[in-house]
């Protein structure tokens, strides 16, 4: 296995995966979208507010693992960074899915990853998650570990061993358990921040285009 990432190298990787796989007409991402998707504030737990040099020194670190590529379009001089998690860790489109949304919000229980891996992977029933999982935890190097019920809740979680052993206490006091009201309110917040978010992508998209039109000009 490739050497364990870190909280802010785990984003990264976990924002590029994400914008590839649900807007893929803004992917590979320049640095200004790669900061935004890292520090959105739905779809990630915690929510981070890193700046562009921590950024940019986490992509450094991960391009001489060979997980992050920086990448130049033809037409522009900005450059872009893409992820190669499927090929590092020999990862099937299902598997990136579940450990993308893993590296974004922690340990999930298989409902939770198949509704929050919809617009990346689309898994018929909650049992191919499981069959997901298992892959994921047999391999010679586990990627994947079940973690112990925690109290008051119904169903297992699961982790991903890309950062090493997680801490079950600590993951504990950081999941508190809601009520159904609470759910309810928080994923209609969500879904209006990820337009939000969508929208951000688009804005810096037309910034890059506008860049490049100007240098024409220069």
């Amino acid at each position: 296995m490739a050497d364990q990432l870190n909280e802010i190298e785990a984003r990264v990787v976990g924002a590029l995966v994400e914008k590839q796989l649900t807007t893929p007409e803004y992917y590979p991402l320049t640095m200004n979208a790669l900061v935004n998707a890292c520090n959105q504030k739905n779809n990630r737990e915690p929510v981070m507010h890193l700046d562009e040099p921590t950024v940019s020194a986490a992509i450094e670190r991960l391009r001489d693992r060979n997980i992050v590529y920086v990448f130049y379009g033809s037409s522009s001089r900005v450059p872009k960074y893409k992820h190669m998690l499927p090929s590092v860790y020999e990862l099937e489109p299902a598997e990136v899915a579940v450990i993308a949304v893993m590296l974004l919000r922690g340990p999930q229980t298989p409902g939770e990853l198949r509704t929050r891996t919809e617009r990346m992977y689309e898994f018929e029933s909650l049992g191919d998650v499981q069959e997901t999982l298992e892959r994921l935890m047999r391999r010679d190097d586990p990627l994947v570990v079940k973690l112990p019920v925690l109290p008051g809740q119904k169903e297992a979680r699961f982790a991903h061993l890309l950062s090493g052993e997680p801490d079950v206490e600590s993951l504990a006091a950081s999941h508190p358990v809601r009520t159904s009201n609470q759910s309810g309110s928080t994923e209609r917040i969500t879904k209006l921040e990820e337009e939000v978010a969508l929208l951000r992508t688009e804005v810096d998209s037309l910034l890059a285009e506008f860049s490049r039109f100007k240098q024409q000009f220069e």
